[in-house]
């Protein structure tokens, strides 16, 4: 499936990683026929160099299609943590980074293979 995202939805994520520097921001993404149209927020322990979702509380919720996560450091690779954590929680992946502007972003599929995402 190709995925678009809101503008508004991007520029929130944008946002809250900013406001959550040093450390690193973690959410989930929800979508409706293709269209990333919310975030989605559990507990997460977030610091400098990783984001620990606690799974166990995602809720039941088949809109949920993948998840986001910043790089303060503004390296849009995926970590091999990272890539563990996309095999298990979705099919679209985003990473945004530093300085967390809409043009900062990369989206992956499950497997770590970079995807075009496109923002509306």
């Amino acid at each position: 499936m190709n995925y678009k995202i809101k503008r508004k939805v991007l520029e929130l994520i944008m946002e809250s990683s900013k406001d959550s520097m040093p450390n690193e921001f973690a959410a989930f993404l929800r979508a409706r026929n293709g269209i990333i149209y919310e975030i989605v927020m559990i507990p997460t322990i977030s610091g400098r160099r990783s984001a620990t979702y606690m799974l166990y509380m995602k809720p039941i919720d088949f809109s949920i299609v993948g998840t986001v996560h910043s790089h303060p450091s503004g390296i849009l690779i995926p970590s091999e943590e990272d890539l563990h954590l996309f095999s298990l929680t979705g099919e679209i992946h985003i990473i945004v980074g530093n300085p967390f502007n809409l043009e900062n972003f990369r989206a992956f599929n499950r497997y770590g293979k970079p995807i075009e995402v496109e923002i509306i």
